[in-house]
């Protein structure tokens, strides 16, 4: 059940994807401070898993999309449906969605953006919302859900961190990270009076996402299993965009380490491993914890002393 004193993030979800690898549901972070709690990610299976960890969507405040790649946004639309209005414990106030802009470097037409994405949810399902609003009582879906587009100026290279969201319990910071060809692609951290949390989203091990999460109390980090892929004949442009795409878990290990990151938990898992692979790999760089995630793993955070 939730948490409602204390801050704790529960992984949801934590494979890679568009692809069916292993029984672990898609990527999906909660935050849970004080009760309430906050979403990074909507990966296949995230709406079941949420309702299976206790979280309600009444007591959702905001959320965030580290980007637009479907593996990280294709249960939007089912999360949403699934947890609005009051005959479902869900959300009747306000929640802000806050994720990435269209990217310059694309044509307009396909480019998207954050606000794209979620007015055209409202589109695509406008009927059954229509109905329920009318047959059920359920609040307007469209006056309740707001989409809000990030926008950093510069490069992922030279990024400095920006606010994106704040509330009585949490400040939230992104950073640009490194996703080739997805631009812009975010990282994000909380902090709270409890302590503080940083997720990497899909990133190339990244100078910008350490400096983001220096002194973090938790840092939760991509991996990929660059040998799975390898082994199994993947093409080479499949193989060349997880190597310039995504990082080691080893390369996790260093962020963490360069961060002075107090725990290291692995999510987003590319390809398939034993956990003692993950875990050995970033532990040879990084001292402290090092937590392979599975779905539906609860990781408190210890309270400050003084």
């Amino acid at each position: 059940m939730i948490r409602h004193t204390g801050m704790e993030v529960i992984t949801l979800g934590v494979a890679a994807g568009p692809a069916l690898r292993t029984e672990e549901a898609g990527i999906s972070t909660a935050v849970v401070v004080d009760g309430a709690y906050y979403l990074v990610d909507f990966g296949l299976g995230c709406t079941r898993a949420a309702h299976t960890a206790g979280l309600r969507g009444r007591d959702l405040r905001a959320a965030f999309v580290t980007h637009l790649h479907s593996d990280h946004v294709a249960e939007l639309s089912a999360y949403l449906l699934w947890n609005w209005g009051a005959a479902v414990d869900g959300f009747t106030s306000p929640v802000a969605i806050h994720g990435p802009s269209a990217d310059p470097w694309t044509d307009s037409g396909a480019a998207g953006g954050t606000e794209r994405l979620v007015g055209s949810l409202f589109d695509a399902f406008g009927y059954d919302i229509a109905i329920r609003t009318s047959d059920e009582g359920r609040p307007p879906l469209g006056g309740l859900v707001s989409a809000h587009d990030i926008r950093t100026p510069g490069d992922a290279a030279a990024a400095r961190p920006v606010p994106v969201y704040r509330d009585d319990r949490v400040e939230v910071t992104a950073v640009l990270v490194q996703h080739p060809p997805v631009f812009p692609a975010y990282a994000f951290r909380f902090d709270t009076d409890h302590g503080s949390v940083t997720l990497s989203g899909d990133t190339a091990e990244s100078d910008t996402l350490a400096a983001l999460a220096e002194g973090t109390d938790l840092l939760v980090h991509e991996a990929v299993a660059l040998d799975y892929y390898r082994d199994r004949g993947f093409g080479a442009a499949f193989l060349h965009h997880q190597e310039r795409s995504h990082t080691s878990p080893d390369g996790a290990g260093r962020v963490a380490a360069k961060s002075g990151a107090r725990r290291l938990v692995l999510s987003h898992l590319a390809g398939v491993a034993p956990d003692e692979y993950w875990r050995a790999a970033a532990a040879s760089m990084f001292p402290g914890p090092v937590t392979v995630a599975r779905s539906g793993l609860r990781f408190p955070v210890p309270a400050r002393k003084g």
